[in-house]
């Protein structure tokens, strides 16, 4: 698949279950993305004040999460290609009454910031779904400010044999039937499969970081090899 399919297709399906989202990941991940998540801050060791962009932010749950870190001096963007992911994101915003989150339409390819802008960039369950990896990474790599951090938080590819296999039947076959049953939305939650599939497992991923310029890089794994943060320092 080209990069402009891909685009038009992660567009057309994140423009559908927008609104049944983040049921669906706490229902795919049983609740672990959260847990993940919060290990990934303590990583991430976010200071008060800081400027924040979360690249491919969704419904902002994350965005969320580091505006109260950073607290009320800090300030934080979320950007994502698709309105309806960022209406919910903005609903929630307005109903916690948070004042220091910006969210804007953008592409993650092309992100519409000066370089050298933030002390913290993420990416999470998002990087998957781009066009192009490399060009992402190379992107949130010129947005950060020298001795900054750019993580991302992903599925990975385990590698323990029988636990691999398992890992795949469910993405295959078991997260697409939740998907028809809980989101009307089988065929999204196919190719959601497919996305995960593609993915680098965290070694290659790992290389991609460290060829864009990061150093050092941090990985860590989360059950098993099916998710896996990666924390990259832009050099001073």
């Amino acid at each position: 698949m080209d990069q402009q399919s891909k685009s038009e297709k992660v567009h057309s399906v994140f423009e559908k279950i927008y609104k049944r989202y983040d049921r669906m990941n706490s229902i795919i991940s049983f609740q672990r993305h959260k847990a993940w998540r919060k290990n990934v801050m303590k990583h991430m060791d976010v200071e008060k004040g800081g400027k924040c962009l979360d690249v491919c932010c969704g419904t902002g749950d994350w965005t969320i999460a580091l505006s109260e870190a950073v607290g009320e001096e800090g300030s934080v963007y979320g950007l994502d290609f698709s309105q309806n992911m960022l209406s919910v994101g903005q609903e929630k915003i307005e109903r916690e009454n948070i004042k220091n989150i910006t969210l804007q339409h953008g592409d993650a390819m092309n992100l519409p910031y000066e370089d050298g802008q933030f002390d913290y960039v993420t990416i999470g369950f998002g990087l998957r779904n781009t066009p192009d990896y490399f060009q992402v990474l190379k992107e949130m790599y010129r947005v950060v400010k020298p001795g900054g951090k750019v993580v991302c938080l992903d599925t990975s590819q385990p590698t323990l044999p029988v636990y691999k296999q398992l890992y795949f039947f469910y993405f295959e076959h078991i997260m697409p039937l939740f998907g028809k049953f809980f989101a009307k939305s089988y065929d999204e939650y196919v190719w959601l499969y497919e996305s995960t599939k593609n993915f680098p497992g965290k070694d290659k991923l790992a290389k991609m970081f460290r060829e864009v310029g990061f150093k050092p890089v941090k990985v860590k794994s989360y059950a098993l090899g099916a998710a896996a943060m990666h924390l990259g320092i832009k050099p001073k």
